[in-house]
This record gives C-alpha cells, structure tokens and sequence, in this order.
C-alpha cells in the first residue's frame, strides 16, 4: 500500500497560481505579441458536403496588406495527421486535410487561408475569397450513413470509420436464463466544449537555426510537437512548443490544430511571425466536438435482480474525419460498458461512422458518460420492471471489493474499488436511501424524483510521464513536469507532492511545464492523470533526489544515513543539523560524490503505470418538473467520489462541482443540433445553452480514498466525475418524477420544450398541460 511522508498531502492549500491570473498577469497565446507579426484567417465551407472547384483570390490578393492566400495546392509535401488506433478496434484512417483539397466535409471546414497585417484586414479579405462549390449529397445522421446511399469517404464506402467488438462469458446462455431483458436505445447528443479561450497559436521560424517555434493553446506540448512533426515531415529536434497558460480545455485541445499547422507553414514561407486565434463562431464550428452517441442495449437479469448478461450495440457519430484521439472515445466507451458491476458475460459491437458533420474528439468524461449513462439507466429501468429499490438491486450487483483486481469481461482490469460504500455514504448524506419517491407534491405541485448514478471510470491513459526536481545551491526547489495544467492548479498540488517527500516548505518549490526546450518529453493533461501519472513521476523524482541528498548530509554531519531525518528544510541527526541548500552546495563538489555520480542535486524519472486506475463515485440527484412549463429544476445533487489519495481537497472539490456543473448543464440544456443538409442551427450562446451560475444546482461534494495499489501516490484522478455521473443521475430522476405519467424514458438534454411535449403527449392531447 503506497505511504505518503510529510504534511502537506492532503492539506487544503489555495491555489497559488490565482492571484497573477486575477491580477490580469497571465500569459495565453493571445497575450503574446512578436516583431513584423502577420495574422492568419480561415476561409471555411458554407457547405457541409461538396466539391471545390476554382478558388479565386484575386481580388483580395489586390488588397495592400494582404501578404499570402493558401489553397491545399500552395501547401507543399504535407503529410497527413497521424490517426490512433485504440484497442483493438479496426480503423479507416482518414486525417483531416489541413486545408479542403477536392471535397468539403462539414460546415466550416477550412478551404483556404489568408496572411495579411492584422487580424481585421485577414478577416476582411477572406471574405473577398471565392470559391466555387459544387453540392453533393449530405449525409447529417448515422442512419443516414449506415444506409451506404452516399460515402463520405471514398476508403470507407459503408462510412464505417471504427470497428470493435469484444464478447466475453456465456452471454446467449445468460440471456436463456434470464427472467427479464431489459431494453432501451439510449442516446446522448453532441455538445462543443466551449472553452473561456478558443484555439490559438503563434508560429515563428527562425532561418538562421532552422528552428520553428509554436506557442499554443493546447493541453500540452508535445503531443501536437509529434504531430507537426509528422505534417511537415521535419524533425522534432527542429521544432520547439511551448504551451503557458492556457484558458480551459475540457479535452478539445489534445491534438494539433490544423489551422496552426498552416499558421506554421505560412510562418516558414512568409520569414515572418504569424498568429491564429479563432474566434467563438469558428470555435463553434470548427473545433471537434464530444459525445455524438447511441447504444442499442439490453440486460439479461435474474428473479432476484442479479445482472447476468448485457448486450450492446454502440453507433458513434465520428463525423467527417478522425483526429488523432477521435477512435479513443467510443472504444473507450464500449470497454466499460459493464460499468461498476459483477456482469459474467457481454457482447458489445462498436460502430464508429462518419457524417458530414465537424470531427468528434475527446470532450471532458470522454467516453465514461455515454458508458455510465447506458449501464445506469439499464440499472433503474431494471429495477423498475422487477420491482426492486433502485439502491438495492445495484448493491446486489456491485463487484465486491474483495474481488479487485477485478478482470472486466470487456478487458479492462479494475485497480481497487468498494462501490457499496460510496453509495451508502451518498444516501446518508441525502437523508434517506433514494427509493421510488416519485409523485405530485401536493395538488397541482411539481413532478418530483430522485435519481442516482454509480459510476467507474478509466484514469491515467497514456500510462507514463516525466518528472525532474532540482534542488539549487540557494535552497529553492525546481519540478519539471510533462502534465501541463490548463486549470487544473498544477503548480499548487505538485508543490505539495515534493514538499512532503523533500520535507521542505512547498513555499520554496517552483514548477516548470509547457515547454518541449525545458521538458522535452511528456504525455500532458486528460483523462484524469495528472496527478496519478504525472505526480507520481515527480514523487519518485523528489525521492530520488532525497535519498541523495540524505547521503550527503550524512558525510556532512558524521551521521548514519538512517539518522537522518528532514524537517522544514533541514537535516538534523541528533542535535546537529545542516541546510538543504548547504546539502545542494556540497554536492557540487566532486570530492563528496560517488565515482560516477553526477554533481549537483536533481533527478529525472520517466514514471510507467502497469495499467489504467478506476476511480468511481455515487451521485444522487433530486428533481422537481413543473408540468405546466417543462421547466426543469435540480434541488439537490450529493456527489461521492473515491479517487484514491487526495492531494489537495480544496482543489479536487473545485474538480467536482466544475464537472458537475457541466454534466449538469450537458443533462439539462446542450445538444449541438444539425439540420439534414448539415448545417448548424446552435452555432452561438444564443442557441447552444451553457449552465451559469444562476443555473447550477447546490452541490454537496465529499471524498472517500480507496487507494490504488498501481503508483505510489495511492491516487486515481477526480477531474472528470460530476461529468460522468450527471446525465445518468439526472435521467434517473427525471424518469422517476415522470413514471406516474408512464413515461419510461426520455434522453437528455431535458429543455423545458422536450419535458412539457412529453407530459402532454402522456395525458393526451385533448387535455390541457
């Protein structure tokens, strides 16, 4: 079981890291500004399915100031994104072009780009840009698609793009044995991850090095490095990113922006700097999306409630191409499709399709939701049809924790869990266990009812990361890290990490990240790992460089190493005592060290995981519905979450509720909807809602700490867990408050319009709402 020394594990320290971004100090690419700098705007598709024939730039090549148009032809040898391969699943690689070639895919694909001296003449004279397009069938849903009448893709006639499936257990004999199969298509809408700071970048080459430098809105640096690197076919050694602060991404800026692919290729052939920021409506159009999912599902379940068997269909809208984490998704979906529970047998095939819509990617939860909120919803309308307490029949089915490690039957191995305790803490802090309480409140009141979700996620993806501490002769502690946070209070709780295993002041430690020419290797910040991967790897970096320095202040003392003990900065072995700055000074000096120990006080790691961690949690949800209005409102959501070793409380609850607003506002108000032809009617704020503060719901957060036996730190990741378990807890507890209308299901996001046609269409229509 993983120890921690020292006291700051586990405090509620502020985030250190505010005070300069509310002063207005911080430094985001847009902040940025360089010599002779040129700026870059996108000529995108009206057309979401189309041939491109002439592109005439003429007119605005006339314009003094406009220094360049690029077509796809202008661009060169350019090589296409590198596209993953998630596990075991059968991919069609089709990267998406950094500028349309032959055909458009989707409203708002880049067609051509435009370099002039600022951002407003850039923008004006991409709309003097004329391009001449000749339609082509759309194809805006998978059905559409799946029916094969139009491709759209020539690799992929069938427009499948992804392809897996995995069956495990006896699953037709569980479903021969079953007393009742429970089945429901079940779907969660596409959403835009709508960061505070869209997408941006600044390139510059400098010729006299043959370098390129790229400063990037991104959730690290060196994934979109590897995949420049493979665009332009150059050499990672000639190319520098360096990400700073970064105004949130919820996963949307994991990968390489072909548009700052093309601000690089401008930069290089211009010889001058060029910046790219999109603004809100390109961010809307143009940036990959998340969910974009539908399960055809079914339950195989006992007398008694026991789960024996599930089968699933899965059909993801991917969109028109795959970036290079887009297959990651779905898979990742359909691999914990068993969720949190003892399921002996499944069969679940994936379907990854390609429509005429923007490209999906991972979008905060990334997979986990669209699997919790099929399992969940299975879970109550079980209960439901065999007449069981919703709390009990999950109990009856939760792995035991006596069985961890526990071997999914879809592959995944559970590093440590106890799912029953979560829950039942849940239903202590609500007051009493979330049974059938649906009904009318009163003559004439509200709809209400209580839902609730139990969910289990994958954290820790990418497996590895780097981790450097130096101590300098002056006593200050540096951290180098590859997990770049973009909010997440990185330098706040890796401090903390180093101070306890240096014991020393987290006061006097300074992290360094964002930078491929200070870090030149890392996986960065998603799916929940930063603190699992990434801190462990400067945990055993800080110990290394402890075990060391202990060494030296044992010579520098006359003491036994064992004696050794640090405090507050200092070694002391008895009564005597000697600085760690006085330590870092000495091992400077060769004389004081091992014949092949390097001088000075620092360590480097490159920490590996044996395998994904599981964090999970219990959510409970209550819900009132007006049913004169549709109107929606949430009075209380409970969130229990288990996520291993806490680093920093305060810091992980700010975690919960950020994630639980937003699942909140994915299960009530968002859905990115598109017309037949592809085009996109919630393109802005004024259609596409987002949850304020006015609208979030009083959220009640605590922490359990099942530690997991896979790093050392004992930590899981928390950064996810209120968008996982939201939309399933919701829809539980609105189809609770709707049962008495017979209404058995309903799929988010509840809008006020959706709920009133559906309590209508129950009562009838010839009565009144």
């Amino acid at each position: 079981m993983p120890s921690i020394p020292g006291p700051w594990i586990g405090r509620a320290e502020r985030r250190r890291e505010d005070l300069r971004l509310i002063q207005g100090d911080g430094r985001f690419v847009d902040n940025r500004s360089l010599p002779d700098m040129a700026h870059l705007a996108m000529v995108r598709s009206p057309l979401a399915h189309a041939r491109v024939g002439a592109v005439d730039a003429r007119v605005a090549n006339t314009i003094p100031g406009v220094l360049a148009v690029l077509t796809a032809a202008d661009l060169g040898a350019v090589h296409p994104m590198p596209v993953g391969r998630a596990e075991g699943s059968e991919v069609v690689s089709v990267a998406p072009p950094l500028l349309a070639g032959d055909r458009v895919r989707f409203v708002g694909e880049a067609v051509a780009a435009v370099v002039a001296v600022s951002r407003a003449l850039a923008e004006d004279a991409a709309e003097l840009v004329t391009v001449d397009y000749e339609p082509l069938e759309v194809v805006a849903d998978v059905d559409a698609a799946l029916s094969g009448a139009v491709a759209v893709h020539d690799e992929a006639p069938d427009n499948v793009l992804v392809r897996w499936s995995r069956t495990g257990g006896d699953v037709d004999g569980a479903f021969a044995l079953a007393h009742r199969r429970i089945r429901e298509r079940l779907f969660l809408p596409r959403l835009v991850a709508a960061p505070i700071e869209t997408r941006g970048a600044i390139a510059l080459y400098e010729q006299d090095e043959d370098l390129l430098t790229l400063w990037l809105s991104s959730q690290d640096p060196h994934r979109p490095l590897a995949h420049l690197s493979t665009v332009l076919g150059r050499s990672p050694e000639r190319i520098r990113v360096i990400v700073e602060d970064v105004g949130g991404a919820f996963g949307s800026k994991g990968t390489l922006a072909t548009e700052a692919a093309v601000a690089a290729i401008a930069a290089m052939r211009l010889g001058r700097p060029v910046k790219w920021i999109e603004d809100r409506s390109e961010n809307f159009l143009a940036a990959y999306q998340g969910r974009g999912q539908r399960a055809d599902a079914e339950l195989a379940v006992d007398a008694s409630g026991r789960f024996l068997g599930l089968r699933a269909r899965v059909v993801a809208d991917l969109g028109a191409y795959l970036f290079p984490t887009t297959p990651v998704v779905p898979v990742t979906s359909a691999m914990l499709m068993t969720g949190a529970y003892d399921i002996p047998a499944a069969d679940v095939e994936l379907l990854g399709v390609a429509t005429n819509k923007v490209p999906t990617g991972p979008y905060r939860g990334a997979g986990r939701p669209e699997a919790a909120y099929v399992v969940e919803r299975l879970a109550d309308l079980a209960a439901r049809e065999l007449g069981l307490d919703p709390v009990e029949i999950r109990k009856r089915n939760f792995i035991p924790p006596e069985r961890f490690p526990y071997a999914t039957v879809l592959g995944y191995t559970y590093d440590s869990g106890d799912y029953a305790r979560a829950l039942d803490r849940a239903c202590e802090r609500l007051g009493h266990e979330p049974s059938r309480s649906h009904g009318v409140a009163g003559e004439g009141g509200p709809l209400v009812g209580t839902g609730l979700a139990v969910f289990v996620e994958r954290a820790g993806a990418g497996l590895w990361e780097t981790g450097g501490v130096e101590v300098l002769p002056g006593g200050a502690v540096v951290v180098r890290t590859g997990s770049t946070p973009h909010g997440q209070g990185h330098e706040t709780t890796f401090a903390q990490i180093a101070a306890d295993a240096l014991g020393v002041d987290a006061s006097v430690v300074r992290l360094e990240f964002g930078d491929t020419a200070v870090v030149p290797e890392g996986m960065g910040s998603y799916a929940s790992r930063s603190v699992t991967v990434g801190g462990s790897a400067v945990l055993e970096a800080t110990r290394a460089v402890r075990q060391k320095a202990t060494r030296i202040a044992a010579l520098l003392l006359e003491a036994e190493a064992d004696a050794i003990r640090w405090e507050d900065g200092w070694a002391r072995a008895g009564v005597q005592e000697v600085s760690l700055a006085e330590v870092a000074e000495a091992a400077a000096d060769p004389s004081r060290l091992k014949p092949d120990e390097a001088p000075g006080l620092s360590a480097q790691t490159r920490f590996q995981l044996s395998g994904p961690v599981f964090p999970f949690g219990a959510y409970v949800v209550a819900v009132r519905i007006d049913p004169d209005t549709g109107l929606l409102g949430v009075d209380r959501v409970v969130a229990v979450d288990d996520a291993g070793r806490i680093v920093n409380p305060l810091l992980a609850e700010g975690q919960v509720i950020g994630s639980t607003v937003q699942g909140f506002g994915e299960a009530v108000l968002e859905e990115m909807v598109h017309t037949e032809d592809g085009q996109v009617l919630t393109g802005t704020f004024v259609g596409y809602g987002i949850a304020s503060a006015m609208e979030a719901p009083p959220i009640e957060s605590e922490f359990l700490e099942t530690l997991s036996p896979f790093n050392p730190l004992g930590a899981k990741g928390i950064g996810e867990s209120g968008s996982i378990a939201m939309p399933a807890a919701v829809a539980n507890a609105v189809a609770d408050a709707l049962a008495p209308l017979g209404i058995r299901h309903l799929d988010p996001p509840y809008t006020p319009e959706k709920l009133w046609r559906a309590i209508r269409a129950a009562r009838g229509t010839d009565r009144p709402a």
